[in-house]
């Protein structure tokens, strides 16, 4: 093992936030600052308790710090989770709150939205610091709502996917997707336009329906759908949804979605390789959203935003050639570039 990646599982710091006015309880996450700030947004949602919020919160940083290094931002990993109270809460005092927590880490963590966040609630953090972004779009520059941007991202992926693993194009494939949140239901509108038949589920029999009305798409339990007879799997709600207990059933011949954290261990990666499933680590084909933060946060164009996102299924293919000319599998590869750029920006950085 290269001595300059054992200690990738060791985030760089960890900030526990308690604030009893507001009912804050949340936990920053920075994985890596290599790169430059860790960038990452705040999920809001419920855990059990704070133990299993810091340990959501740590792996979805460490994604976070691979998913821009192989993007090609100057930024590192990081994410913030916050545990939606169980009592009466006041929202935006509670996010002027955490607010202030991302103020006091002075530039280190740069925060956006995420699952269970808004702009609205962006905007409200604002109040306090200068380092978040999602915020409302002005003069057509990049910000506002990343979801559309992510699921460009992923849609270009799943279309190079299947050419590469199927021969074929998206208007002769099914495509289930697991989760109709902002994300996914685009990109369901996207998949629809370019021809493919859909297999949906979500937990809300609303949005399911929504698809099924507008988009012809065949409704199905978040469950059965792993089973499907469909092309390819776009798991787009929460993490851990490949596991030794799901992979066995699922009949796709392509993985390609949204969520964060699909594989719930790094042997799972191994179980879909040995089955001949071609698996688009997550963290390579969901980094349209963070580009477009980063584009915001950092003054870029819209131009220079949109080259990225495009690029998406360019960088994924490279993930490909690298796993087929090493005999790893996607995820392995995945991983070892992302580190390879980590590692040399901080052994650069240690010699200058």
């Amino acid at each position: 093992m290269n001595m300059a990646f054992e200690n990738f599982r060791e985030p760089e710091q960890f900030e526990i936030i308690f604030d009893k006015e507001s009912g804050l309880e949340a936990v920053i996450a920075i994985h890596s600052t290599s790169l430059g700030p860790a960038a990452g947004g705040c999920r809001f949602w419920t855990y059990d308790d704070i133990e299993a919020a810091k340990i959501d919160a740590f792996r979805l940083a460490e994604g976070m710090s691979f998913k821009n290094a192989l993007a090609g931002l100057p930024l590192g990993g990081g994410k913030a989770v916050i545990r939606k109270p169980a009592r009466d809460f006041h929202r935006d005092t509670l996010f002027r709150a955490f607010g202030r927590a991302v103020a006091r880490l002075e530039g280190r963590y740069v925060t956006a939205e995420d699952v269970g966040t808004s702009v609205a609630d962006m905007l409200v953090v604002s109040q306090e610091t200068k380092n978040v972004a999602g915020l409302p779009t002005q003069d057509l520059k990049p910000g506002g709502d990343p979801s559309p941007w992510t699921a460009r991202g992923v849609f270009l992926s799943i279309e190079s996917s299947v050419r590469r693993r199927l021969g074929r194009e998206l208007r002769d494939c099914v495509v289930g997707i697991q989760g109709l949140g902002h994300v996914g239901f685009s990109l369901a509108k996207m998949l629809h336009d370019a021809g493919a038949r859909l297999v949906v589920a979500d937990i809300s029999a609303e949005r399911a329906d929504r698809a099924a009305v507008e988009l012809g798409a065949t409704v199905s339990s978040a469950d059965e759908i792993l089973s499907a007879e469909i092309d390819v799997f776009a798991p787009c709600a929460l993490g851990a949804v490949l596991s030794d207990k799901t992979i066995g059933t699922i009949r796709a011949k392509v993985i390609c979605g949204a969520a964060n954290n699909q594989l719930a261990t790094d042997e799972d990666g191994l179980r879909l390789a040995n089955r001949d499933i071609l698996y688009a680590p997550d963290y390579v084909v969901n980094a349209g959203g963070i580009i477009n933060v980063a584009a915001e946060y950092l003054g870029w164009t819209s131009e220079q935003a949109k080259a990225l996102v495009e690029a998406t299924a360019l960088r994924l293919n490279q993930i490909y050639d690298l796993a087929e000319a090493s005999g790893a599998a996607t995820h392995e590869a995945a991983n070892r570039a992302a580190k390879a750029i980590i590692t040399s920006r901080r052994e650069t950085s240690m010699v200058a």
